[in-house]
């Protein structure tokens, strides 16, 4: 006679809070509620038993016959599974009987919630056990925890994401209220640095073990200093732990148990994928990481066991989960070499990008140096050559990531004084970043080295690259006629170097605003029809726009708004197209100068608004990259922030002081405020539709 205890569960009370997943908390009730089987899946320490925990505490009372959990971390026999759940429900041993027999006899009436947690080294025995049982019990729910699926029909997948985290500053997010709230309960009354807190969130991808683990050490540790030392964060990140199934003691441990449900091959490429940064694809995996001990993978497979992070067709790791592996690798003794096959990889494809940029697929190199910017700056972490750093000329130059680029150049350029045409290259490269930053000393004094290198090699077109910035320089300063002079010679450098460059293009925008600035805009507008036509011929579309910018400037001058809207709509579409968002709040800012001039006020204070959201964005999207000291950046703030050469923030205020004229101080507030508070995307759509 099978019999039961008379209890209506065994879900244990939880030590301390749950913080934020009050969206997943309702997602897999609901889940639970019209599923028989639902996996939780997700990276080690993500939280995946709490959350079934608290599911199961949540729903228990919906259950005529309760909410049961079987904790199976420690069972190692998959023969036993079933009997670890028959003793949690109850029931007598039945030696005569199969355990998956009596389980589905006892539950084939029975109203329950089944949660067993921990299945990833038991896959094949729960499946095995769960076919049987589900097939024969139709009121039963079960909610398994695992990092892989169990693969049985009918089967519901509920990945779990770690906690969102601040892409910038210490603003409130889930991972830094669980810090914060886990170091008061610690130490009471603690004074807590908003931005060192948000920083200690990032370095731990947002994984609650991870953080809670962190916020225990500081007892003895500031988080500036938790942050600082999270280089080793498998040494840092140990502590008892306070979950409801107390067996993860350190971090090492998570994600060492992971490593121990994989295959040879399956680690093996763990360690070796640790390589990349950022995303990647089946392709660049397979360049970089197969050889003859590594052949027909498929990173799939460690999505599917939560090691990797799965969006589409591209991968990534977390980066506990990466230095997990980059240990193993340097165990392996394979460091060194993956290393340098992952910056031969990307060297290759930025050459090649290099090489066509100055043509018709210009948009897709553009998403692709965005999106492997990660990669491509972990690389140049650790390269001290000129390759890389100058064939992302155009990463730097045109896509908006200036100061990244000035950060690598002027430290590459500071370890190789000795010429060379690498060095030739990087100097009128730094001079065209010199520019953005509107720093015309630093611009000009690049652009000469640069000139003088260039012509010793020969070098044309790196001439003039090097007399083009010289011009701007020039044009800055307003000596006009130096300015011409230096644009026109860039232009006839140019035209005789062997191979086309895009820099003729660039040289002819100079040129076209020295004109406009000489009051001769009618040859300025034939410099730029001249340009865009070439610029048409091959494609291309970043100069274009540079070209549009420019006639959109003359176009008001002459007081014809309606071209120079149509050009600056043009020039705004292409670069927020290349995800250069600075130059789109610069066409923001140019639209709202038509705006006024056609004494729509309101319109004009909205898209100022819009331009300051738009530089905040690239702003934060560029948070960390200065690895200057904090004293150095205040005392060079004042300075930078002074630095208008171009007169573009007296372009701004003048535009301010006149919609303020035009509609009034309460109003020009109230719409400046509704654009700033625009997203970047919705603020594009809303200028191309209105």
């Amino acid at each position: 006679m099978v019999e039961t205890r008379v209890r209506r569960g065994n879900v244990p009370a939880e030590t301390s809070s749950l913080v934020g997943r009050r969206r997943e908390l309702d997602e897999l009730a609901a889940l639970v509620g019209r599923s028989p089987l639902v996996t939780v899946t997700g990276v080690a320490g993500v939280g995946k038993t709490r959350l079934a925990i608290r599911t199961a505490g949540r729903l228990r009372d919906s259950f005529a016959d309760g909410a049961w959990v079987v904790e199976l971390s420690a069972q190692q026999n998959g023969d036993l599974v079933g009997h670890d759940i028959a003793a949690v429900l109850g029931l007598r041993e039945q030696a005569v009987r199969p355990q998956s027999e009596v389980l589905a006899d006892f539950l084939a009436d029975k109203h329950l919630m089944l949660i067993l947690d921990t299945c990833d080294h038991l896959i094949d025995a729960c499946a095995a056990l769960l076919r049987r049982v589900l097939a024969d019990a139709p009121h039963a729910r079960v909610l398994v925890t695992s990092r892989r699926p169990l693969g049985l029909p009918g089967e519901r997948l509920f990945p779990v994401e770690p906690l969102p985290v601040p892409e910038t500053g210490g603003a409130g997010t889930d991972a830094v209220r669980l810090f914060t709230e886990r170091a008061h309960a610690l130490v009471p009354g603690l004074s807590l640095d908003p931005e060192a807190v948000a920083r200690v969130c990032r370095l731990l991808d947002g994984i609650p073990l991870a953080i809670e683990l962190a916020a225990r050490r500081l007892r003895a540790l500031s988080p500036q200093q938790i942050a600082e030392r999270l280089d080793d964060r498998f040494a840092l990140l140990v502590g008892g732990s306070r979950t409801p199934f107390a067996r993860h003691q350190t971090m090492r441990t998570a994600v060492g148990w992971s490593h121990e449900l994989c295959t040879a091959e399956e680690r093996l490429l763990w360690a070796r994928l640790s390589v990349f940064a950022g995303w990647f694809d089946a392709d660049d995996a397979r360049v970089v990481c197969a050889d003859e001990r590594l052949t027909g993978f498929e990173p799939a497979r460690l999505a599917d066991r939560s090691i990797l992070i799965a969006e589409g067709p591209r991968y990534r790791m977390l980066a506990t989960i990466r230095d997990y592996g980059r240990e193993w690798l340097r165990r392996l003794g394979e460091e060194e070499a993956f290393v340098r096959r992952h910056r031969d990889h990307y060297l290759t494809q930025a050459r090649r990008a290099e090489a066509e940029w100055y043509g018709p697929r210009q948009p897709q190199w553009a998403d692709w140096a965005h999106r492997e910017l990660p990669n491509l700056k972990a690389i140049l972490d650790h390269d001290e050559g000129f390759d890389l750093v100058t064939a992302l000329w155009f990463v730097w130059c045109c896509l908006g990531q200036a100061e990244q680029g000035r950060h690598y150049l002027d430290r590459t350029l500071d370890r190789h004084p000795e010429p060379s045409p690498g060095r030739t290259k990087a100097l009128w490269v730094r001079a065209w970043t010199a520019l953005d930053a509107g720093d015309t000393v630093a611009a000009g004094k690049r652009a000469g080295e640069a000139y003088a290198a260039a012509m010793a090699d020969g070098d044309l077109a790196a001439a003039g690259c090097a007399r083009r910035c010289a011009a701007a320089v020039a044009l800055a300063r307003g000596d006009l006629d130096e300015a011409e002079r230096l644009a026109t010679e860039s232009a006839e450098l140019f035209e005789r170097a062997v191979h086309s460059h895009i820099g003729l293009p660039v040289a002819e925008v100079t040129l076209a605003a020295v004109l406009d600035a000489r009051g001769e805009p009618g040859r300025a507008v034939e410099v730029l029809v001249r340009q865009w036509g070439r610029c048409a011929e091959r494609g291309e579309l970043w100069a274009r726009s540079n070209g549009d910018q420019a006639r959109s400037l003359t176009e008001l001058g002459r007081g014809e708004f309606d071209a120079a809207d149509v050009y600056a709509r043009a020039a705004l579409d292409v670069k927020w197209r290349l995800g250069d968002v600075t130059g789109s709040a610069m066409m923001a800012d140019q639209l709202a100068a038509i705006a006024t001039a056609r004494g729509d006020g309101r319109r004009a204070a909205g898209l100022l608004g819009v331009a300051q959201r738009m530089r905040t964005d690239a702003e934060q999207s560029r948070g960390g990259v200065d690895r200057r000291p904090e004293a150095v950046r205040r005392e060079i703030a004042p300075e930078q922030s002074r630095r208008d050469p171009y007169g573009l923030q007296a372009a701004r205020e003048h535009t301010e002081t006149e919609a303020r004229a035009l509609i009034g101080d309460a109003c020009y507030d109230h719409a400046f405020a509704q654009g700033l508070i625009m997203e970047s995307s919705a603020a594009v759509a809303w200028i191309r539709d209105v």
